[in-house]
């Protein structure tokens, strides 16, 4: 058994966007073919660079706030309850264009 509190965990940047903050629950090993299951906070504005995961598949979910994402050029509106699965090798960006804090809990599976 593992338990983490949230309020215990250190912030860290997001390995492809530094400045947007992160806390990692769980990490590669905790879990078979788990990759990371976090929790993200984009500032107004903020966005995570178009990017993609060739050997994951990643799902988010929106606890608070409001953005885009984009797929592969698509754009999708994110809203508080939307959940969104992006499959390996979709291009994906993520950016808060709401006013207040961007708030997304996602975790990764290997494919």
């Amino acid at each position: 058994m593992k338990i983490v509190q949230l309020s215990d965990i250190t912030e860290e940047g997001l390995s492809h966007a530094p400045e947007i903050k992160k806390k990692v629950m769980l990490r590669p090993g905790d879990l078979p073919h788990l990759t990371n299951f976090s929790q993200a906070y984009f500032l107004p504005r903020q966005r995570a660079a178009a990017h993609s995961h060739s050997d994951m598949f990643e799902v988010f979910f929106v606890e608070s706030g409001s953005g885009v994402i984009r797929v592969d050029g698509e754009e999708h509106r994110l809203e508080k309850g939307t959940c969104v699965v992006v499959q390996p090798g979709e291009v994906h960006e993520i950016v808060n264009s709401g006013t207040g804090v961007l708030v997304l809990t996602y975790f990764g599976i290997e494919a």
